[in-house]
């Protein structure tokens, strides 16, 4: 019966991936609107848990929710078009204080060959495409428009995601519940002890490392702001998703930052503004942002986070991208298992030559284990 029912839910898993890769062109609506559920759930159990319905309590979650996502698009995207079109037009600029003072420096103490940067060929080329290049925004509307069919799928996926958004969030511990009825009753304990744990360590990232992103890229954006920058929200924003790993945002941010404050202002003096703005930054996420958000949750490391992300583009597209986090939460999970299955296995404790292996009892969590006391007999004393 067990081989039965381990074969019986690989089966499902099979089906579920398959069905995955085939209907995946229109599976992008469902598994935004599954994520956006997923992240305000709590929101909407907190109300409830206060004496709000939970229709009541999904209806003002989910107006929040809209405002936010509204206001964003409406204030972030154009700007971020026009900073993209200057960063596009002052690129030349770039590649000219590159050659004039980098370049020889590199030769002179590295001895580096200035041909290998080809600097000329790459300043033709960015000269006759930047002039080309208009508006982000209308060009991306543009090429939208030339097909009904294309503007018919977009609209249909900005309808969709609010719409299952919402469906989702107000069934959300419905569904969770008849799930977990409809696993066989002798896995139950198991896999409901790897859901928790799974939900734990995504909620750890998703929860509280994009928090941190968001926060570090909006104190970069504003700092920079100040300074006068006038590429700030786009640097800050690359600092911030570059905050995935831990240093990667402060080290591409700065770089990134110097860079378009020598081509702007051309004085050296204002690196120590845009240095202060980072550190000012680092500070807080080191003391406060991390601590706050994150705290001692075990979340999915950056590497893990990375490759995950770039195996699901790879494998299933941008569908996989917005797989890749959940089931890189779960492999997590089945991998800290089996580690502790092998630790407390025969073959571990035969290999090494120590005693018998702790008896665990399946669908229990680790700190739940019942070991199994082996009482020797007591010697006799002569």
């Amino acid at each position: 019966m067990l081989q039965y029912q381990h074969g019986f839910m690989l089966a499902v898993g099979l089906v579920a991936a398959g069905l995955i890769y085939l209907l995946s062109p229109i599976l992008t609506p469902f598994l935004v609107g599954a994520l956006l559920a997923y992240l305000a759930d709590p929101a909407a159990d907190r109300l409830e848990a206060v004496g709000c319905s939970r229709t009541s309590a999904v209806v003002a979650v989910f107006i929040v929710l809209t405002l936010v996502l509204v206001g964003l698009v409406l204030v972030l995207l154009p700007q971020l078009s026009y900073q993209i079109r200057v960063l596009i037009e002052r690129t030349p600029q770039l590649l000219q204080l590159f050659e004039q003072q980098v370049l020889p420096w590199l030769v002179s103490n590295f001895g580096v060959d200035p041909a290998t940067f080809q600097i000329a060929t790459l300043r033709q080329i960015l000269v006759a495409e930047w002039q080309t290049t208009g508006d982000i925004l209308a060009q991306l509307l543009a090429q939208i428009t030339r097909s009904g069919m294309a503007v018919v799928a977009w609209t249909a996926n900005l309808v969709l995601i609010p719409v299952v958004t919402f469906y989702l969030l107000r069934d959300w511990d419905v569904m969770m519940e008849k799930i977990g009825h409809l696993l066989p009753r002798s896995v139950e304990p198991r896999i409901a002890l790897w859901a928790r744990e799974s939900d734990e360590v995504l909620g750890a990232f998703m929860k509280g490392q994009l928090l941190v992103m968001v926060a570090l890229g909006t104190v970069y954006s504003i700092g920079l702001w100040l300074v006068g920058l006038d590429l700030a929200l786009l640097v800050g924003m690359i600092a911030g998703l570059a905050s995935i790993v831990p240093y990667m945002g402060f080290i591409i941010g700065i770089v990134v930052a110097v860079a378009a404050a020598l081509m702007q202002f051309q004085d050296p003096t204002v690196l120590v503004w845009v240095g202060l703005v980072f550190v000012i930054g680092q500070m807080l996420e080191g003391m406060l942002l991390t601590p706050l958000l994150v705290g001692d949750r075990i979340g999915l490391h950056p590497v893990a986070v990375i490759f995950a992300i770039m195996a699901g583009g790879q494998l299933f597209g941008f569908v996989g991208v917005l797989l890749a986090l959940p089931v890189a939460a779960v492999i997590m999970v089945l991998l800290r298992h089996l580690h502790d299955d092998y630790k407390n296995s025969a073959l571990y404790h035969t290999a090494s030559g120590s005693a018998q292996p702790d008896l665990v009892v399946p669908g229990t969590a680790p700190d739940e284990r019942v070991i199994e006391e082996q009482v020797e007999p007591q010697r006799e004393v002569d």
